[in-house]
C-alpha cells in the first residue's frame, strides 16, 4: 500500500520567519527635551519544514518591514544584501537560520510584509536524487525557470517581486529592556505552494506554479531555548578581551552551489559566546593537531580572526548564542563542505557502515560510519545533552531512518570519499500511514520509493510528565503527548484525554473497489501523520518517544467526480471514483466537506488556459464559493483529494483541487 502523504506531511511543516526583538536602548535622560526613539534589536531567523520529493527550494527574501499599530508607513527591518542571497528552504526542517540582530524603533507592531523575489531562476526548484514513485520530475534534476511560474508577482520585468503581508494574531511589541518573539510561518507543506501540471499535449513537459501567498501564517513563540539553530557560517573578526565572545559576519554560500564553493559575506554581525560550563568543541580544519574543548576563546584568539567558521549554537534565555560545536579554517570551502541535508538511504554494518546523505543539487553523498564516528542529538533547551553524544559507531545508525535531518562532519573535508567524524541529528522525523493506535505506542509505516528505505516502526508517547511547549492559543505549558489536524495547527489536543482520542481519531479507513467477486481489488488509505521525536524519554530509555503528531490529510489517487456537489449544513458532499484497469473506474467514495466557517476546508479551482496557471481559492463557508462549486464540480471534473478516512469509510477533506481548463494528464494532478 502506497499512501501519498509526502508533500503534505508537515504539520509543523514550515518556513518560519522569527523575529525575536529585544531591547536594547539607552534610557532617555530627562536633562534632553528632545529623547530620540529608542530602538530595539530583532534576530531575524528563517526556518521552514521538509519533503521527499525536492532537495532545494531555494528563495531570495529582498525585505522585511513591519506594520505599526494604529498605521503609519511601514517600518523597514531587514534589506538584503547585494547580491541577494539564496535561501534553501529544505535545509531548515523545522530548524531557524539567524539571518543577523536587527535594529528597529520601539513601539507596538501587528503586521509584516516580507518581500521575495519574482523574476524568472529567482525561484530555484532541484528534484530529489530519489523522490517518490509518480513524481512528475526526472531525480535530481533543475527546473528550467521556463517552466516554473511564480503566481502574485508585481512591478516590472526584471525588477518582479511577491509581498506576502500577514496580519499578526496578537501585536509585536519591541520595547527596551525586554524580549519578545515573532514567528510567521512560510508552510512549505501547503498544497498550494507549489502545484505541477502536465498538459496531455504539452509532451510530457512539467509546468510548476509556485505560489507564496497562500502559505503564511503567525505562529507564537514561548520559549526560544528550545529552537534549534541551523549551523551559521561566517567570517571571524573579533574575540573579545576577555575571550569570552566571538564576533562574526554573516556569510552565505552561492546558489547553486559551485567548486570549490564560495560565499556572500552580508553586513549581518553575530556574536557567539563559549560555553564556559560544558565547553565548546573546536575543529581546527586545517591543523587536526589544533582540535581541544575550549571553554573560552583565549587559545584560538590570535589565529581565528578572518577566518571561516561554522558554528553549532544554541539560545540563551536572554537571547545570547552559545557555541556547542565550532569549526575554522582559511577555506569557505573546507567549513561548507560538510554533508546537510535529509537522510536519504541508511546501510548498518558490523564494522563500518554508510549514511547517505542528500545534497542540495540532488545528489546523494555517502557518508563512511567507523567505531570512532560520534552522533549528537540536537537539544538546546538542555546544555549538558547539547553537548553529549548519544551514541558512536556503526551499530547506532539503526537508529536512524529515511527523512531525518543531518548535518555532518568529515574527517577530511578534500578526501575523494567522506568518513564522518560527527553527525548531529537536528530532527528525527518519523511519518505515514497510522496503525495500531494504542494507549501506550502507535505505528507509522512509510513505503519509499527504493524499498530498501521503507519502515514500520512503533512509537511511544513521551511520559505525562515531560515538558512539552505551550498551547498556541492560551499560552499555558503542556506536558505529555499532544496532537493536531494538519489545517488547525492552533486546536491542539493535550492533557488526559489526548492519547485516547488520538487512537479513536486514527483507527479509520477508506476502500476503493476495483471489479466484483474472486476477482475485485482494493486500495485502502488509512490516516497519516507526522511526529518529529526526542530521544531518551522516561517512557522509551535511550531510544525514541513521540511528543506530537500531526494528523496530516492523506493523498487520495487522482480521480474524478462521480456524484456532483450537494450543498448541506453544516456538511456537503460529493463523491468520486479512481481509475482502474481496463478504463473502468472503482466503486464512488464519499468525500465530506464542512461548510462551517472555522472548519471549511482548503478549496482551489486550478485553471491551466494558453499556458498560464490560475490557482483560485473558493470559500465554501459563501453562498458564493457554494454556487462557484456547485458549477465546477460535476460528474467527470478532476479532482485531487487531501483529507482524513474515516471510521464509516468517507472522508473528511482537508484540501480540494479541481482542474478547470486543459485537463491534466493522469497521474499528475497535484505534485
Amino acid at each position: 500500500m502506497k499512501c501519498y502523504f509526502s508533500r503534505l506531511t508537515l504539520g509543523m511543516a514550515s518556513v518560519a520567519l522569527m523575529l525575536f526583538s529585544v531591547g536594547c536602548g539607552s534610557s532617555s535622560s530627562s536633562s534632553n527635551p528632545n529623547p530620540q526613539p529608542q530602538n530595539g534589536t530583532v534576530n531575524l531567523l528563517i526556518s521552514d519544514a521538509s519533503t521527499e520529493d525536492w532537495a532545494t527550494i531555494g528563495v531570495k527574501v529582498l525585505s522585511i518591514s513591519l506594520t505599526p499599530q494604529g498605521g503609519g508607513s511601514d517600518v523597514p527591518l531587514y534589506t538584503a544584501p547585494s547580491p541577494a542571497p539564496y535561501v534553501n528552504l529544505l535545509q531548515l526542517d523545522q530548524l531557524s537560520e539567524i539571518i543577523g540582530n536587527l535594529p528597529i524603533q520601539a513601539g507596538t507592531y501587528t503586521a509584516a510584509t516580507i518581500t521575495i523575489s519574482g523574476n524568472p531562476g529567482d525561484v530555484i526548484l532541484t528534484t530529489s536524487a530519489d523522490p517518490e514513485t509518480g513524481f512528475a520530475a526526472t531525480a535530481g534534476s533543475s527546473i528550467p525557470s521556463s517552466q516554473i511560474q511564480i503566481l502574485g508577482t508585481k512591478a516590472s520585468s526584471g525588477s518582479l517581486t511577491v509581498p506576502v503581508k500577514v496580519t499578526l494574531a496578537s501585536p509585536l511589541v519591541v520595547a527596551s529592556g525586554q524580549s519578545n518573539a515573532l514567528d510567521l510561518e512560510f508552510d512549505l507543506s501547503h498544497p498550494a505552494f507549489i502545484v505541477a501540471h502536465v498538459p496531455p499535449s504539452g509532451n510530457g513537459t512539467t509546468m510548476w506554479a509556485v505560489n507564496f501567498n497562500p502559505c503564511l501564517r503567525h505562529r507564537r513563540i514561548f520559549d526560544r531555548t528550545r529552537l534549534i539553530l541551523r549551523h551559521h557560517y561566517g567570517t571571524v573578526t573579533a574575540v573579545s578581551s576577555d575571550n569570552s565572545t566571538l564576533t562574526f559576519d554573516k556569510d552565505y554560500p552561492v546558489y547553486p552551489p559551485t567548486t570549490p564553493e564560495t560565499e556572500i559575506t552580508s553586513s549581518q554581525t553575530l556574536s557567539v559566546l563559549a560555553d564556559s560550563t560544558n565547553g565548546t568543541l573546536y575543529y581546527d580544519l586545517d591543523n587536526s593537531a589544533n582540535n581541544a574543548t575550549i571553554q573560552d576563546f583565549g587559545s584560538i584568539a590570535s589565529t581565528i580572526v578572518g577566518k571561516y567558521i561554522r558554528v553549532a549554537a544554541r539560545y540563551q534565555s536572554d537571547g545570547s548564542l552559545v557555541a556547542v560545536r565550532l569549526w575554522a579554517s582559511s577555506s569557505f570551502n573546507k567549513v561548507w563542505i560538510s554533508p546537510e541535508g535529509h537522510v536519504l538511504h541508511v546501510n548498518a554494518g558490523a564494522v563500518t557502515g554508510t549514511l547517505v546523505v542528500e545534497n542540495e543539487l540532488g545528489q546523494p553523498v555517502p557518508l563512511t560510519i567507523t567505531s570512532a564516528t560520534n552522533f549528537f542529538f540536537r537539544t538546546p533547551y538542555s546544555a549538558e545533552a547539547d553537548a553529549k553524544p548519544i551514541g558512536q559507531g556503526p551499530s547506532f545508525l539503526s537508529n536512524l531512518a529515511r527523512g531525518f535531518k543531518v548535518h555532518a562532519s568529515v574527517v577530511d573535508p578534500l578526501a575523494a570519499s567522506f568518513t564522518a567524524q560527527s553527525v548531529d541529528i537536528e530532527i528525527a522525523r518519523y511519518d505515514g500511514s497510522i496503525s495500531n493506535s494504542n494507549l501506550t505506542s502507535f505505528e507509522y509505516t512509510h513505503d519509499f520509493h527504493t524499498a530498501s528505505d521503507d519502515y514500520q516502526v512503533t512509537l511511544p508517547y513521551i511520559n505525562t510528565n515531560t515538558p512539552n511547549g505551550n498551547d498556541p492559543l492560551s499560552g499555558s505549558a503542556i506536558t505529555g503527548f499532544k496532537w493536531w489536524n494538519f489545517t488547525f495547527p492552533t486546536i491542539v489536543d493535550s492533557g488526559s484525554n489526548a492519547i485516547q482520542d488520538f487512537a479513536t481519531a486514527t483507527n479509520g479507513g477508506v476502500t476503493f473497489t476495483c471489479g466484483t467477486g474472486a476477482s475485485a481489488t482494493s486500495t485502502q488509505m488509512q490516516a497519516a501523520g507526522e511526529s518529529y521525536a526526542t530521544w531518551n524519554d522516561p517512557n522509551a530509555p535511550n531510544a525514541w518517544a513521540a511528543p506530537w503528531t500531526v494528523l496530516t490529510p492523506t493523498h487520495l489517487p487522482e480521480g474524478t467526480v462521480a456524484a456532483g456537489f450537494t450543498n448541506g449544513s453544516p456538511n456537503a458532499t460529493f463523491t468520486m471514483t479512481i481509475a482502474c484497469s481496463g478504463g473502468t473506474q472503482s466503486t464512488a467514495v464519499t468525500v465530506d466537506l464542512n461548510t462551517a466557517s472555522g472548519s471549511a476546508p482548503l478549496i482551489y479551482q486550478v485553471d491551466f488556459t494558453s499556458g498560464i496557471f490560475t490557482v483560485s481559492p473558493v470559500d465554501i463557508t459563501t453562498s458564493a464559493g457554494q454556487t462557484t462549486l456547485t458549477t465546477n464540480l460535476v460528474a467527470g471534473t478532476p479532482v485531487a483529494v487531501y483529507g482524513i478516512p474515516q471510521a464509516d469509510g468517507t472522508i473528511k477533506d482537508y484540501v480540494l483541487f479541481y482542474f478547470t481548463g486543459i485537463a491534466p494528464a493522469p497521474a499528475s494532478l497535484v505534485n
